[in-house]
């Protein structure tokens, strides 16, 4: 019978085992103090009207290579799969504290903004794109979609700050077109990275009438199939995880265990929606939606559990994507990127708000408001990093000019949101 290996023997192997765990404490220490200075620095500017995302994403940047702690992050692919999990996340719980009231005052203008005005947005800011920046039609094509959807992290976190107390309609249409226009941007986004690797160089040069046949050619059906299937599996989703919960023995005691089941049947459906090919984002936020509608006791007793988990995913994406920028490169796109930034607020998502709601009678106050409410967040730099991943020429430029639109659109549209809708006479309080 042989004896069992001697501690003295094992300590060899231990002892890789012992500095792996003491270099995971050291990253494990270093994320929660990151995550603890951008907490209080977000108590601390919120009485500046400034968003708490800002906070994080300025921390992420401080943290990064051109900051104090100098630390070396490039993993794009990572960034990307953790803004996806947490957009999806921060989406179903966006559409699970929307009353079926709001959706219904809302819908068809914020749907016509989903859709129409994301298209015009990313159009117009290609135009610019391409004279400013001097990049190809398609180049610029890629950042006007990259940037042309308004975040939903970012409205609902500037909304709940501000505390404002807006028309219903026009409420409803502002947090309504912030959950729906992510899927339209994302499919624009992924069609044109497609297009430009199976057409090559000379479709990504050519005039836009050119490109309009043979990208309508490969996005329509794109975009066709990403929102079928998103809008299939959102409701189908939405009514049988209504129907489950309002059979499930959850008593008040269980808020904790609703709120992780909430966060649970978010990814499982965003994840399993995208394996087949349609659009996770819809898809979670549309079943939200209906939980909402038809099992509300169970919803409304996993909401305070469920916005703990919301605003981790927000801390996480908003560090990752302030880690990700390099400072130093972003300044050198300074001026062409506030040309984009300023061309995007002050004529692109004006443009597309006249364009989508001056026919349905909305007057000029309220199509003010909603075109200086779309804020830009953590989505338009996660769809910037989709071309870096790609491979596609150029695309760290597109991706510091996207940077360069949410900074200055979480500085400068999210404090003056509360000052604008008094000044408009919108603020009900």
């Amino acid at each position: 019978m042989t004896r069992p290996p001697t501690l003295s023997a094992h300590r060899g192997r231990l002892r890789p085992i012992v500095h792996g765990t003491a270099g995971a404490d050291l990253l494990t220490a270093a994320v929660a103090a990151l995550v603890l200075v951008a907490i209080a620095g977000a108590l601390y500017t919120h009485r500046f009207g400034l968003s708490h995302l800002l906070v994080f994403l300025v921390v992420g940047m401080l943290a990064g290579v051109d900051g104090p702690l100098g630390l070396p992050f490039n993993n794009y692919s990572l960034a990307v799969h953790v803004g996806n999990l947490a957009l999806a996340l921060i989406l179903f719980d966006g559409g699970l504290r929307t009353r079926w009231g709001m959706v219904r005052d809302g819908m068809l203008a914020a749907g016509l903004l989903a859709t129409v005005g994301v298209a015009a947005t990313a159009c117009l800011v290609a135009t610019l794109a391409h004279v400013v920046l001097e990049v190809p039609w398609a180049q610029g094509l890629l950042l006007g979609a990259a940037v042309s959807s308004t975040d939903a992290a970012a409205v609902f976190a500037q909304f709940s700050a501000s505390k404002l107390k807006l028309e219903p309609r026009l409420a409803a249409t502002i947090e309504v077109e912030s959950g729906m226009n992510d899927p339209v941007a994302l499919v624009l986004t992924v069609g044109l990275i497609a297009w430009m690797s199976g057409e090559g160089t000379e479709a990504a040069h050519a005039a836009p009438a050119a490109q309009t046949v043979s990208g309508l050619a490969m996005l329509v059906p794109l975009l066709g199939r990403q929102l079928g299937l998103g809008l299939v599996a959102g409701m189908g989703g939405g009514l049988l995880v209504s129907a489950w919960l309002r059979r499930l023995p959850i008593t008040d005691d269980h808020d904790g265990l609703a709120a992780l089941l909430m966060a649970a049947v978010g990814l499982l459906l965003f994840s399993t929606t995208n394996s087949f090919g349609g659009s996770g984002f819809l898809a979670v936020y549309l079943a939200g939606l209906l939980v909402r509608h038809r099992a509300e006791r169970a919803t409304v007793m996993s909401l305070p559990g469920l916005n703990g988990y919301t605003w981790l995913a927000q801390a996480a994406l908003f560090l990752l994507l302030g880690l990700l920028v390099t400072p130093h490169e972003v300044w050198q796109l300074a001026g062409p990127g506030l040309a984009v930034a300023a061309g995007l607020m002050l004529l692109a998502r004006p443009a597309a708000v006249v364009l989508c709601l001056a026919p349905l009678g909305f007057d000029w106050r309220s199509q003010c408001f909603v075109a200086w409410s779309g804020l830009r967040g953590g989505v338009p730099i996660v769809l910037a990093a989709y071309p870096v991943l790609a491979g596609v020429p150029g695309a760290w430029r597109l991706f510091d000019v996207a940077f360069l639109v949410v900074l200055l659109s979480l500085l400068i549209q999210g404090p003056t949101l509360a000052p604008l809708a008094r000044a408009l006479r919108l603020n009900k309080d």
